[in-house]
């Protein structure tokens, strides 16, 4: 997996018994102690006994080449071959074509002994094959099961920007490259080897544990996680607790500061309100402008929108999380976090500093991005009618319907017109759950024990369609990450460490064999 040789795994024409550069040619029979008497084989079979009660094992390794057939390969080598071929398999959306990966997924479900299956979900217009694939673990008890949530979908990648191929799924020092190592195909990788290795070493658990990952988040999820909550109900049935990404642990840099790593748990997300503005006006050569043309008219109404602010909220979720992080903030910050709402409507430098994050900002209050503009083909022609889309997200309790009409007064052009694109609304899990309890106590026992911090996030996950079930949902996926790795998501070069991978997985069973303790003793209690 590194690009330093290894006498015990040689590159790959030494592996296919090729003749490597500057190699003297050896004979076939030779190679094999053949056609020169018993003489040569026997003297290859004591050299091999010899090297292995001298301890000289990876001399021996080296001239025995069947030493792996009946070894399990590590754990990090099968997870990073498997993430490697899942990013060789292109699902970037659009369009999707994500039924391949799917057969693979359960292929490989399959090949461990565990229940799985591949659901066909909508192809919008005839278009590329989706599907999700769902892997199930029978529990012993009728315990509440537990989702491991995850998308086959990744966003595009311009591979003119990227070091390597970003559909090569290459293994490089140290490293799975590829669309998706970390979003979320990575995440995936990590869900289903926790079943694999649950199902291998025989664990039994008190309650279901299903794997599931669904197509066409990336794009909103009605056509995926959305049509399979409302078409296979049977897969949840029993079902009380998911987890999925939008959450982590965030470590510094140097992976050794003195702040302990934060265990991000979220509970739940701004909604989004993605709306169209038309404009319509003259149209015409645009050699001769006319003051009700459509484009002005559009950007008069873009302008008033990039000014406005929508006032400060705090949910109880956001000022949870801002009281939790109070132990590490800067020394000039910790007593605003922990009374977040006051100190922002009192404390005037408290405000600058906490509002001047972008990240902070769009947690106390909707915001909207301008992101699609569409005018005319040509630059001589005025256009009789101008487009443009704008993502906004809102805080949870608030309507797609009255945002756009607040938008509608503050353009005040009746010749602009405000359509939803996508909108739902959001729900929030408690955090009083044994679930959280459990994420609590393996970070805590970990070497470096980590600080739990109840989340909101500006962005959505699948998680909220099975939020509206009632099912309990976080976005936490154990992984170690740094501020400069996790920005690697959806941008150039994402790649995950494939240390980090193997940790993700064995940290994950360690917390699904926790939670089911937990409600062993729960249940112990109360008889």
């Amino acid at each position: 997996m590194s690009s330093h040789s290894n006498p015990a795994n040689p590159p790959p024409a030494a592996r296919a018994g090729r003749r490597q550069p500057g190699a003297a040619p050896v004979p076939q029979d030779a190679a094999l102690g053949l056609g020169r008497g018993p003489g040569l084989g026997l003297a290859l079979v004591l050299v091999v006994l010899l090297s292995f009660s001298s301890g000289a094992v990876g001399e021996a390794q080296a001239i025995w080449p069947f030493d792996r057939i009946f070894e399990r390969p590590p754990l990090a080598e099968r997870a990073a071959e498997l993430l490697a071929e899942a990013i060789r398999t292109p699902t970037s959306n659009p369009p999707g074509n994500e039924r391949a990966l799917a057969r693979k997924l359960a292929a490989a479900l399959g090949r461990a002994g565990i229940e799985n299956g591949v659901l066909d979900t909508p192809s919008p217009d005839g278009g590329s094959p989706r599907a999700a694939v769902w892997g199930r673990i029978r529990g012993t008890a009728d315990r509440p099961g537990l989702v491991l949530l995850s998308h086959l979908d990744t966003v595009p990648a311009d591979a003119s920007e990227w070091s390597v191929d970003p559909y090569a799924g290459e293994i490089w020092d140290g490293f799975v490259w590829g669309r998706g190592a970390l979003d979320a195909k990575g995440v995936g990788v990590s869900h289903l080897m926790t079943l694999i290795e649950i199902a291998a070493e025989g664990i039994e658990l008190e309650r279901d544990l299903i794997f599931l990952a669904t197509p066409e988040e990336e794009t909103g999820g009605r056509a995926g996680a959305g049509w399979i909550v409302k078409n296979h109900p049977e897969l949840l049935e029993g079902i009380g607790y998911l987890l999925t990404e939008g959450g982590g642990i965030q470590i510094t840099r140097e992976r050794d500061g003195v702040r302990p790593p934060i265990w991000g748990v979220t509970l739940t997300e701004k909604a989004p309100c993605w709306l169209e503005l038309v404009a319509r006006g003259r149209g015409g050569h645009s050699s001769a402008p006319t003051l009700d043309a459509a484009v002005p008219r559009l950007v008069a109404a873009l302008d008033r929108i990039r000014r406005f602010e929508s006032p400060i909220r705090i949910t109880p979720e956001v000022a949870q999380m801002f009281a939790s992080l109070a132990p590490v903030a800067s020394e000039w910050d910790r007593a605003g976090f922990q009374d977040l709402a006051a100190t922002l409507a009192n404390d005037e430098g408290f405000r600058r500093r906490f509002l001047g994050n972008p990240g902070q900002n769009a947690i106390v209050r909707n915001t909207v991005s301008i992101t699609v503009l569409e005018g005319a083909p040509k630059t001589n022609v005025a256009p009789p009618t101008a487009r443009a889309q704008l993502d906004a997200r809102l805080l949870p309790g608030e309507r797609c319907s009255d945002f756009a009409e607040t938008l509608a007064q503050l353009i005040d052009d009746p010749s602009i017109q405000i359509s939803e694109i996508l909108s739902f609304s959001t729900r929030a899990s408690s955090r009083d759950t044994p679930l959280f309890r459990a994420i609590a106590e393996v970070a805590d026992r970990q070497l470096q024990p980590g600080l739990v911090v109840p989340r909101m996030i500006g962005g959505f996950t699948d998680a909220h369609w099975f939020r509206e079930l009632g099912i309990v949902a976080y976005g936490f996926v154990p992984r170690a990450l740094t501020a400069d790795e996790a920005r690697r998501v959806h941008g150039v070069d994402e790649r995950i460490a494939i240390d980090t991978l193997a940790e993700s997985i064995r940290t994950t069973l360690d917390l699904v064999r926790t939670f089911d303790a937990i409600e062993a003793v729960d249940a112990a209690g109360a008889d």
